[in-house]
């Protein structure tokens, strides 16, 4: 009855094996460049695949509604005290299944149906969930955006100012998924205390360069700040969120019985051994190499006839307007991803084509560095990026590139173990 569970992934399921041996196969041998991607640690993916996937701990350390969670407990500790050691919290809620999932539980934490909010228009660099009119912040509340200024494509706070002022909402979003620059958390904080506004600052992009110091913290200005912890901060694939003290009581119950039931016990394992990694002081020579090859590749395209959204960079992306050169955000993804550089589409500020379509590319530097490629990497893949753009439809070309960064690739592998293990069970 029980023969199954000894059974390896690949006869158990030969197929699903083997797509996972092929994503392992495209990370390996591509250049992910996709600014929200990263690629996290044997450690972490051991935690991921844990026992503790099997566990129900609805509740809180102490406080559960299931026997049989003593170890539960240690892991949940341990994540949040990490968490605080590395961000300065008061408090920390390591729950959340995702980014989305921490601003869902911030936003019922604080406010009801028909409230207004006032968060950053995704089209300039914002997300989904601080006001989108598709998503439950934009159809549960009532959204004023601000953006970004159409002459220096930076956050316009005097805007952000007036708007607040004007609309007297009850919470400002801050935060950006596509916002290469620096982000004045304090001046923002200090609008929403002349307005009365709670305040949320939402760092899913830039949380490990926050833990790097290499962004100014949010902590101090804010009464909420969420993330995912994915990204810069390079483990797994979910949420957190961090509040004041004397929110805390309502943060932790919006997160549970709020919008979740019982928490993924195996994944705050796994952002418990993220934390502790980006504690460590390599962690922040890593963000500092981050920062350092994203100023690298957009210098590089810049010189090469791109221009890059807001002048440059000051953190882990870069945008580039690459309908300036005649062709869309989907063309150009479509083209480099033939060549094996793996980008997004994205819209640009003030930006004529639709988001499906859109003007720009949104390109990261976070996995690439973890792989170990530095500024002499980034120079290469800036010229191979606009070769591939000069003629998006020359496959014969695109193939000659592929292979090139296939040769670049050999000299940063990644997941061998992985790889090799796979292929030698499969040709027992």
């Amino acid at each position: 009855m029980t023969e199954h569970l000894a059974q390896p992934l690949n006869v158990a399921d030969p197929e699903i094996a083997r797509a996972i041996y092929n994503e392992t196969r495209r990370l390996d041998s591509g250049l992910e460049m996709i600014a929200s991607e990263n690629y996290v640690s044997e450690a972490v993916l051991e935690a991921l695949g844990s026992v503790f996937t099997n566990k129900y701990a609805e509740g809180y350390p102490g406080r559960r509604y299931y026997g049989g969670c003593e170890y539960t407990d240690v892991v949940e500790r341990l994540a949040q005290s990490r968490a605080k050691e590395i961000f300065g919290a008061d408090h920390v809620n390591v729950q959340p299944h995702s980014g989305a999932q921490a601003n869902m539980s911030v936003y019922m934490s604080m406010l009801k149906p028909g409230d207004s909010i006032l968060g950053m228009n995704l089209s300039h660099g914002g997300h989904l969930t601080h006001g989108h009119q598709l998503n439950f912040s934009g159809k549960y509340f009532n959204v004023a955006a601000y953006g970004v200024n159409q002459e220096t494509e930076q956050i316009d706070y005097d805007q952000l100012a007036k708007l607040a002022e004007e609309h007297k909402p009850k919470m400002i979003i801050c935060g950006a998924s596509a916002y290469p620059r620096i982000i004045n958390f304090e001046k923002i904080g200090v609008i929403a205390r002349q307005t009365k506004a709670y305040v949320l600052a939402d760092i899913a992009h830039i949380a490990g360069l926050v833990a790097a110091g290499l962004h100014p913290s949010p902590i101090p200005h804010m009464d909420f700040v969420t993330t995912t912890t994915h990204k810069t901060l390079r483990g797994p694939r979910a949420g957190m969120a961090m509040c004041k003290e004397e929110f805390a009581k309502k943060l932790d119950s919006a997160v549970f019985p709020g919008v979740q039931g019982g928490p993924l016990v195996h994944v705050i394992a796994a952002k418990a051994v993220c934390f502790l990694e980006a504690l460590q002081p390599s962690f922040r020579e890593y963000q500092k190499q981050v920062v350092k090859n994203a100023a690298t590749l957009a210098s590089s395209l810049k010189d090469l006839g791109f221009r890059i959204v807001s002048g440059g960079t000051d953190n882990h992306l870069i945008l580039v307007d690459v309908f300036a050169k005649g062709i869309t955000g989907k063309v150009a993804e479509k083209a480099l991803e033939h060549a094996g550089i793996t980008v997004n589409k994205n819209t640009i500020p003030f930006d004529q084509n639709p988001p499906l379509v859109a003007s720009g590319i949104r390109i990261g530097t976070p996995a690439l560095t973890t792989r170990g490629m530095g500024e002499k990497e980034m120079q290469i893949i800036a010229s191979w990026i606009a070769d591939v753009l000069a003629n998006p439809e020359n496959n014969a070309n695109l193939e000659k590139i592929k292979v090139e960064v296939q040769k670049l690739c050999k000299n940063f592998p990644l997941y061998t173990k992985r790889l090799t293990s796979y292929e030698q069970s499969n040709s027992a």
